[in-house]
Formats: structure tokens, sequence, C-alpha cells
């Protein structure tokens, strides 16, 4: 019997674990999916614990709950991933065998890799909402807080859902304005890049609605350390940002064990086509989601759009034909920006997010970078589709690849 075998039970390995049980014969081949977490989170869904709009209760369910029957499931950390002798070993000294590997290990941030980081302050004035403690612990810290400086920082790119920190900063705007105290915080957004965001017509929108907000933005800035004593964070090149509270997004890398393999590059991203998802190390093994050294972003739509792709190019490969889909590198979000409003952005390799309307031309019903009700209405339904449709490998009514059909390319 043949085995696939599937490297994390995160959104993209579930995703992959539930399409290709209903294409494989049961028969002919064994499916498999490792991880060593049992609990599923949905991480959009930290961004609102802050604030009071989200509870863990209401974002967390076992994983095994979304893996399909006939879908072996083994909780248990990676040790190696011998892909000489098309192997796995892990922590408890077990060894798995694959025909075909899928990596879906995501992304880990690491607040340690920062000198003074993760510190005295640590949860304490300085919180993360990138992890389910880091947003409890802001959740608590703002029932008491009686303002200052509130500094949201990127320590620097790549990082999981790129618009997150940008949709904290207006939903702070929103939180402190309901709060009748926004005179009394002075909110900050400090990013690594040139601008609010990559790519320049959504950059200049976003920049524009901080400006409206009120909300500073500081550009250029590369996160070199963050001073506990004097409550400052530092650049590379000296500038300084005092804070009172901080918010920081830590570096982001890889799982270890994908460079430990040799799988990976510095940052412990496996290096893979981008089109074809295929490991440029083995050609039995394909990367999909966060854990791939794509020029993408590392968002979960990214993970579901790829998953269309990785589907018909591994039953391309086990038919010993070329690959024959490719990915363009599609993603879409929606940022909540407060007060029952939130923008879409939709883009991939080579286009920017464009005005219009999505997913249908004149009728919508999704308005691409602009703020509006529906789109906001759109982000809280997500939620559900996410359990109900998405991990389970249904069909959305979108296509895998960016589609023109709406937008308004001036």
């Amino acid at each position: 019997m043949y085995k696939l075998l599937i490297l994390g039970a995160g959104t993209g390995g579930t995703i992959m674990a539930n399409k290709m049980r209903k294409v494989l014969h049961r028969k002919e081949w064994q499916v498999t999916i490792v991880d060593q977490d049992k609990a599923h989170y949905y991480q959009p869904g930290f961004l609102f614990i802050p604030f009071g709009f989200a509870k863990k209760s209401g974002i967390v369910k076992p994983k095994q709950n979304f893996v399909p029957p006939g879908v072996d499931s083994v909780y248990q950390q990676v040790e190696l991933i011998d892909h000489e002798y098309n192997n796995v070993i892990l922590a408890d000294g077990r060894v798995l065998e694959y025909d075909i590997l899928i990596i879906a290990t995501g992304v880990k941030t690491n607040p340690e890799e920062t000198p003074g980081l993760k510190g005295e302050l640590w949860h304490k004035d300085i919180f993360d909402f990138y992890t389910i403690e880091g947003a409890e612990a802001m959740a608590e810290y703002f029932k008491d807080w009686n303002g200052g400086n509130l500094v949201i920082d990127v320590a620097d790119n790549p990082i999981k859902c790129p618009v997150a920190p940008l949709e904290f900063a207006f939903y702070a705007d929103y939180f402190f304005t309901r709060k009748g105290m926004r005179n009394k915080v002075n909110i900050t957004f400090v990013t690594p890049m040139s601008g609010a965001f990559t790519k320049p017509k959504a950059s200049k929108a976003f920049g524009s609605l901080l400006e409206r907000k009120n909300i500073n933005l500081v550009t250029d800035f590369f996160l070199g350390e963050v001073d506990n004593t004097s409550k400052k964070i530092l650049d590379f090149g000296g500038r300084e940002v005092p804070f009172d509270c901080l918010i920081s997004i830590p570096l982001h890398f890889g799982e270890q064990v994908i460079s430990k393999s040799g799988l990976g590059d510095e940052f412990g991203f496996a290096k893979a086509d981008k089109s074809t998802l295929q490991s440029q190390v083995r050609n039995n093994i394909f990367v999909i989601g966060d854990a791939g050294n794509y020029p993408s972003s590392k968002a979960g739509s990214v993970a579901h759009f790829q998953a269309d792709i990785l589907e018909r190019n591994i039953l391309d490969f086990i038919n010993n034909k070329p690959l024959s889909k490719s990915f363009d590198g599609h993603s879409n979000c929606y940022i909540e920006t407060g007060y029952g409003k939130a923008i879409l952005i939709d883009f991939n390799y080579v286009t920017e997010p464009l005005m219009g309307l999505y997913p249908w031309p004149v009728i919508g019903p999704f308005s691409l970078l602009r703020e509006s009700r529906i789109n906001h209405l759109g982000k809280l339904a997500f939620g559900w589709i996410y359990w109900n449709i998405l991990l389970k490998g249904r069909k959305l009514p979108v296509t895998s690849h960016m589609s023109m059909a709406g937008k308004i390319n001036d």
C-alpha cells in the first residue's frame, strides 16, 4: 500500500487530508496526518480577544473533529524528516514511512530572538496577540489600563496574516473610543516597511485611514532591541519609540525541523516552487501554506487556494504526468476597521489590491479596498465558513486563481 504523510494539522494540512482522502483509493493509499498539538485555533479570532469581542472557548476546537474517516492521526512532535530514505522520525522514536510527503508545518513566533522583547515586561506591559496566551493576557490588561503610549510594532517580515497588525491598530482606535478614553491613548503603528502595507495602492489607502483615525505611522523601523527599563523600542539605526504598552508582532520562523532536515532556507521555511508547490529538494515532497518560502502572504486564504492546485499536482505526480496546475499567489483578506466596517483586499504575486467588487462583478456583494458594513459581516461569517466548509476541503464559490472580474484597474 502506498503512503501519503501530512506533517501539520493546521489549516493547510487539514484541508489536504480531507481533499486527498476523497480522491485516493482507500485500498491503495494510506493517509496519515501528524501534529504535536491536539487543539485547533481559529487564529483570526485572536485579534478580537484583547478587546472583549471573543473568548478562547469560541475559537478553539479539537483537531480530530476535522480529520476525515480513513485518515490516521498521530499526535507527536517530528524530530527529523529523512528525505533520503522517505521517512519521518518522531520524538518518541517511531518512524513513519511515506511515498509522498506534504509539509504543512506552518510558522511560529520567536520573541526570544529580539533582545529584551521577552524580558521582565513580557505579558505585563508588552504583549503579542499571535498566541492565545498573549491575547488573553492583553484582555486582562486593557480592563484597567489608564492610557498612554500604545505602540504596535512589527519586528520584521514575513509574518502570519500581514494585515493583522493594521487591524489591531484600527480596532484599538475603535475600542478606546467606545470606552471614552481615546484622548488618553496615543496610538503609533511601527513597521519595517516604507508604508502602511506592502502593495502601493493598498499602502496608500491604509496610510490615509491611519491618518484619519489619528494613528501615528513610523516606517522603515527594523526592531533591534526592547529596553524594558526605559520602556522604548530601538531599531538597528538607533531610532527610538517610547511606549507605555507595547503590542509586538515578533519575528516569525518556520519549524526548526525543516532546516534541521535540510529542506528549508535560513528562516526555516521549506524551499519549494512557488507555482507547482513542489519541494526544490525532493520531487515527492510538496509544501502548502505558511511552511513554504513562497513570496505570497502567509494567510489562511493562501493555503485554501493552494490546496486546489496541490490536489491536482499530486495526482499528476502519482500518474507520472507533468504537474499541470500553477499557483498564482492568490490571497484575499478582510481587514476590520472598527465601527462595524471592514475592508477586503484581493491580490496575487503580480497584481496588487485593486478597487472593485468581489467575488462577482456588478453584484459583489463585497467591496474591494473600501470600507463597508457588508465586508464586516463577511469577516464575521467567515468563522463559520472556516470550521464547516474550508477545513473540510469543500468548495467555495470563488476561484483558486485571482480573477480580474469586477476589479477596476486604473
